[in-house]
C-alpha cells in the first residue's frame, strides 16, 4: 500500500465506504515477508511515498522472481528492476510480465502508473555515451509517476545544442544533468535553469577522468547554485530524487 492508497482507504472511512474494521485489516497486513534470502518491505510506500525497487545485480534470476512474486502478491502493482542483465531478464520474462530495457538495464513489471507529479523531469545528457546512465534515471522517474523528456547529446562541447533546448530547460521542475570527461554539463545548466539540478557523473572518459572520480569532483565544486551531486553511474538515485522533487505538493 502507497501513500495515496492510505489517503484514499481513510477517505472511504470518513465517507462510511469502509468500516473502521476493514481498514485496520488492510493496515495491519504483514509489513514484510521473509523469505530466507529477502525481506520484501510492503510499507515502504506508506513510509517513503514510492515502493520497495529490486537492485538486480548480486542476485540471481530465481531469488528476483522471488521476491518480485511476493511483491505482486501484496499489491504492488508497478515492479522495478534496475541493474538487470541481459541474460537474467530472459530468465524472468518465462515467469513473469517482464518488459525489458536493455539500454539501461531496467525491467519493470506491471504497467507504467499515470504521470502525476505536479512538472516535467528533464533528463540531459553530455553524450550519448551517457544515455545508459540516463535511461536507468528516466525509466526510474517514469516507473514513480513523473512525465519525462529527454535531452540527449546536449554537451558542452557543442554548446548551441543545449541553447537550442533553453524551453525544456527552462520550465523543468526538475532537471537531472548527466556527464562524463570533466562534467561541466550540470554547472551550465545550473546557470541556465531556475529548478532544482540533479548531476550524476559517469564513468566515461579516458584515463585521467578515473574511472569518474574527476566529473565527480568538478560536479561537487560547480560554482552553480542549486546543483545536487548523486555518486558515479547512479542514475536510479537521480531519478529517485528527482520524483520526489518533482511530488512535493503533491496528494
Amino acid at each position: 500500500m502507497e501513500q495515496a492508497e492510505m489517503k484514499r482507504l481513510l477517505e472511504q472511512v470518513a465517507e462510511g465506504a469502509v468500516s473502521v474494521e476493514e481498514a485496520a485489516l488492510l493496515m495491519k497486513m504483514e509489513p514484510f515477508e521473509n523469505l530466507g534470502y529477502a525481506r520484501p518491505d510492503f510499507h515502504r510506500g506508506i513510509r517513503q511515498g514510492a515502493a520497495e525497487v529490486i537492485y538486480g545485480a548480486g542476485k540471481t534470476p530465481e531469488q528476483m522472481a522471488g521476491i518480485a512474486q511476493s511483491m505482486l502478491r501484496h499489491g504492488q502493482k508497478t515492479i522495478l528492476i534496475t541493474r538487470l542483465s541481459a541474460e537474467a531478464a530472459a530468465l524472468l520474462e518465462q515467469w513473469l510480465p517482464l518488459r525489458y530495457h536493455e539500454l539501461g538495464r531496467v525491467g519493470i513489471i506491471g504497467d507504467l502508473p499515470e504521470p502525476n507529479g505536479s512538472g516535467t523531469v528533464v533528463i540531459a545528457t553530455g553524450g550519448t555515451s551517457d544515455i545508459p546512465v540516463a535511461e536507468e534515471a528516466a525509466l526510474t522517474a517514469e516507473a514513480l509517476g513523473n512525465r519525462v523528456t529527454r535531452l540527449y547529446d546536449v554537451g558542452v562541447a557543442g554548446l548551441h545544442r543545449l541553447l537550442a533546448q533553453k524551453d525544456d530547460i527552462m520550465s523543468a521542475r526538475v532537471i537531472v544533468a548527466i556527464a562524463g570527461m570533466e562534467g561541466a554539463l550540470a554547472s551550465v545548466i545550473g546557470g541556465l535553469a531556475d529548478c532544482p539540478v540533479i548531476a550524476v557523473p559517469t564513468s566515461v572518459g579516458y584515463g585521467a577522468s578515473f574511472g569518474g572520480v574527476a566529473a565527480l569532483l568538478a560536479m561537487l565544486n560547480s560554482c552553480a547554485s542549486g546543483v545536487s551531486v548523486v555518486n558515479i553511474d547512479n542514475g536510479f538515485g537521480a531519478g529517485y530524487l528527482a520524483s520526489m522533487i518533482n511530488h512535493i505538493g503533491v496528494n
